[in-house]
Protein backbone atom coordinates (compact mmCIF):
# COMPACT_ATOMS: atom_id res chain seq x y z
CA UNK A 1 0.00 0.00 0.00
CA UNK A 2 1.25 3.06 -1.09
CA UNK A 3 1.10 5.60 2.11
CA UNK A 4 1.93 9.18 2.04
CA UNK A 5 5.30 10.27 2.92
CA UNK A 6 6.87 13.43 3.97
CA UNK A 7 8.90 14.66 0.93
CA UNK A 8 12.61 13.75 0.37
CA UNK A 9 11.85 10.32 2.46
CA UNK A 10 11.45 6.93 1.02
CA UNK A 11 7.18 5.43 0.89
CA UNK A 12 6.93 2.73 2.96
CA UNK A 13 6.37 -0.47 2.09
CA UNK A 14 5.30 -3.79 3.91
CA UNK A 15 6.68 -7.44 3.23
CA UNK A 16 3.04 -8.48 2.02
CA UNK A 17 3.08 -5.63 -0.81
CA UNK A 18 6.53 -6.43 -1.98
CA UNK A 19 6.22 -9.73 -2.51
CA UNK A 20 2.65 -9.25 -4.39
CA UNK A 21 4.58 -6.98 -6.52
CA UNK A 22 7.23 -9.02 -6.96
CA UNK A 23 4.85 -12.18 -8.16
CA UNK A 24 3.16 -9.19 -10.79
CA UNK A 25 6.28 -9.63 -11.64
CA UNK A 26 7.13 -6.04 -11.24
CA UNK A 27 10.86 -4.71 -11.91
CA UNK A 28 11.99 -3.98 -8.81
CA UNK A 29 15.75 -3.26 -7.75
CA UNK A 30 15.98 -4.55 -4.50
CA UNK A 31 19.23 -3.29 -2.48
CA UNK A 32 20.11 -4.80 1.33
CA UNK A 33 21.99 -2.58 2.91
CA UNK A 34 23.12 -5.29 5.20
CA UNK A 35 26.46 -6.40 6.54
CA UNK A 36 28.31 -9.57 4.83
CA UNK A 37 27.25 -11.95 7.92
CA UNK A 38 23.90 -10.86 7.98
CA UNK A 39 23.49 -11.72 4.69
CA UNK A 40 24.80 -14.72 5.39
CA UNK A 41 22.55 -15.58 8.62
CA UNK A 42 19.25 -14.35 6.58
CA UNK A 43 18.38 -13.38 2.82
CA UNK A 44 15.36 -12.97 0.19
CA UNK A 45 15.09 -15.95 -1.92
CA UNK A 46 15.76 -13.68 -5.14
CA UNK A 47 18.61 -11.56 -6.62
CA UNK A 48 19.39 -8.55 -4.54
CA UNK A 49 21.69 -5.98 -4.66
CA UNK A 50 24.31 -6.47 -1.76
CA UNK A 51 25.64 -2.65 -0.48
CA UNK A 52 26.78 -3.26 2.75
CA UNK A 53 26.96 0.30 4.24
CA UNK A 54 30.36 -0.23 6.33
CA UNK A 55 31.67 -0.56 2.90
CA UNK A 56 30.24 2.34 0.90
CA UNK A 57 33.91 3.88 0.04
CA UNK A 58 33.60 0.70 -2.04
CA UNK A 59 30.63 0.78 -4.18
CA UNK A 60 30.01 4.64 -3.73
CA UNK A 61 32.07 5.55 -6.57
CA UNK A 62 29.84 2.83 -8.93
CA UNK A 63 26.35 3.88 -7.21
CA UNK A 64 25.27 5.64 -10.86
CA UNK A 65 25.89 2.65 -12.39
CA UNK A 66 24.98 -0.09 -9.37
CA UNK A 67 21.58 2.05 -9.08
CA UNK A 68 19.09 2.58 -12.42
CA UNK A 69 17.43 5.76 -11.97
CA UNK A 70 14.53 5.09 -13.71
CA UNK A 71 13.75 1.57 -11.85
CA UNK A 72 12.32 1.74 -8.44
CA UNK A 73 14.19 0.92 -5.54
CA UNK A 74 13.15 -0.83 -2.45
CA UNK A 75 15.74 -0.83 0.07
CA UNK A 76 15.93 -3.39 3.43
CA UNK A 77 17.94 -3.86 6.04
CA UNK A 78 17.12 -6.36 8.88
CA UNK A 79 14.43 -4.41 11.12
CA UNK A 80 13.93 -1.47 8.49
CA UNK A 81 15.80 1.40 10.42
CA UNK A 82 19.65 1.35 8.59
CA UNK A 83 17.62 0.54 5.28
CA UNK A 84 14.75 4.20 6.13
CA UNK A 85 18.01 6.10 6.32
CA UNK A 86 20.06 4.94 3.54
CA UNK A 87 16.64 5.60 1.40
CA UNK A 88 16.64 8.87 2.32
CA UNK A 89 20.32 9.25 2.05
CA UNK A 90 19.29 8.20 -1.94
CA UNK A 91 16.78 10.72 -2.03
CA UNK A 92 18.17 13.93 -0.80
CA UNK A 93 21.64 13.48 -1.43
CA UNK A 94 21.51 11.44 -4.49
CA UNK A 95 18.48 12.70 -6.37
CA UNK A 96 17.15 9.36 -6.35
CA UNK A 97 12.73 9.95 -7.07
CA UNK A 98 11.24 6.01 -6.94
CA UNK A 99 13.02 5.05 -3.59
CA UNK A 100 10.62 2.32 -0.72
CA UNK A 101 11.70 0.77 2.71
CA UNK A 102 10.72 -2.20 3.08
CA UNK A 103 8.60 -2.18 6.62
CA UNK A 104 10.07 -4.15 9.53
CA UNK A 105 13.07 -5.74 7.00
CA UNK A 106 14.10 -8.59 6.51
CA UNK A 107 12.52 -10.02 10.14
CA UNK A 108 9.19 -8.48 8.16
CA UNK A 109 9.86 -10.60 5.47
CA UNK A 110 10.58 -13.92 7.91
CA UNK A 111 7.46 -13.38 10.19
CA UNK A 112 4.74 -12.46 7.30
CA UNK A 113 6.03 -13.58 3.90
CA UNK A 114 8.69 -16.86 4.31
CA UNK A 115 9.23 -18.32 7.61
CA UNK A 116 11.75 -20.32 5.34
CA UNK A 117 13.91 -17.34 5.73
CA UNK A 118 15.80 -17.38 9.36
CA UNK A 119 15.55 -14.72 12.05
CA UNK A 120 18.13 -13.39 14.17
Amino acid sequence: MDEPTQPGTPRTLPALDLQRRLEAGEQLLIVDVREDAELALARLPLAVLHLPLSRHREWLPELEKLLDRQQPVVVLCHAGIRSWDFGCWLIQEQGYGDVWNLQGGIDAWSREVDAQVPRY
